[in-house]
């Protein structure tokens, strides 16, 4: 299992990538597609990278400049060195208000020798507590990973160096919503959540360990600029193809995972999760109801 699964991991999904249709391709510095939003004194720039730091005064977190409707959003990120317990750094897109749509990566420090865990979760209409939690294969502090979002109007997938390690899928027709009207930014911040991050709260942040830093490289969106400037009617239709324009997240092989990624989402469930919502009857007694009808 253990050469099949390697395999896996190696596989360079391209069909997110490789289709040359309508869209917007940005792979830029930092600070062209996103700005720092608080604690400015704790970004520090070293060529194409950006390290965020967290210690006992402030954390730290930027923004996109724009947002965007469907798509893919990939961060490059080493994660925090040593002892991280009780942080938090996340990755997420978010709409705004109180209905909002949210992504989520929130990766969970730990104590050394421990594997990092990466918990994601997804709102909908304000709704959220849909967490899944999964250790991941490799040392994230060592090299960087590449972490993204892909969504279109049929699924929103979470992946980890092309691997899928969730996905949510279009089950209007099931009478669950779906997030496909809201225009999201994309954010990141570093955070102390030593109430519940690291062992549910038993273990504390160290902060003679401080500051713990993450760094970034390799932003890139590859999705539709939502725009302001026209009717809100008009928004919605500005990011999906017709007849006049075609956008690649559109396309019908993206409408579902390939056998091939249904085959790693298998894969990583089976051997890396470690919490799924849709299986805690503590707190859902009543089975939630995108639970009963696909696994994700």
């Amino acid at each position: 299992m253990a050469g099949s699964a390697f395999g896996i991991m190696a596989f360079s999904l391209s069909a997110f990538v490789s289709l040359a249709l309508l869209g917007l391709v940005s792979s830029a510095k930092f600070d062209e597609l996103f700005q720092p939003t608080w604690a400015f004194d704790h970004f520090t720039y070293e060529g194409e990278q950006i390290h965020m730091k967290l210690d006992n005064f402030s954390g730290a977190g930027f923004q996109s400049k724009n947002k965007y409707l469907f798509g893919k959003v990939s961060l490059q990120i080493k994660l925090i060195e040593g002892d991280s317990a009780g942080t938090v750094t996340a990755f997420y897109m978010s709409s705004d208000g109180p209905q909002h749509n949210e992504f989520d990566f929130e990766f969970l420090g730990n104590t050394t020798g421990e594997p990092y865990s990466v918990q994601t979760n997804l709102y909908v209409n304000g709704v959220g507590n849909r967490e899944q939690r999964l250790n991941l294969w490799f040392d994230p502090t060592t090299e960087f990973h590449t972490y993204s979002i892909f969504w279109n109007q049929r699924q929103v997938v979470f992946l980890v160096d092309e691997t899928p390690i969730r996905v949510h899928t279009n089950m209007e027709n099931k009478g669950v919503p779906f997030p496909k009207d809201q225009a999201m930014g994309v954010y990141s911040s570093i955070w102390n959540a030593d109430d519940w991050a690291t062992q549910g709260g038993r273990v504390k942040t160290d902060w003679s360990h401080a500051p713990f830093i993450a760094t970034y490289k390799g932003f890139e969106i590859n999705a539709c600029e939502y725009p302001v400037s026209i009717a809100a009617a008009d928004k919605a239709k500005k990011c999906i193809s017709n007849g006049d324009q075609k956008y690649w997240w559109d396309e019908p092989t993206l409408s579902e995972l390939s056998v091939h990624q249904n085959h790693q989402l298998v894969w990583v469930k089976a051997h890396h999760m470690v919490y799924d919502y849709c299986t805690d009857s503590a707190r859902f007694p009543v089975t939630p109801l995108e639970c009963v009808h696909h696994r994700h």
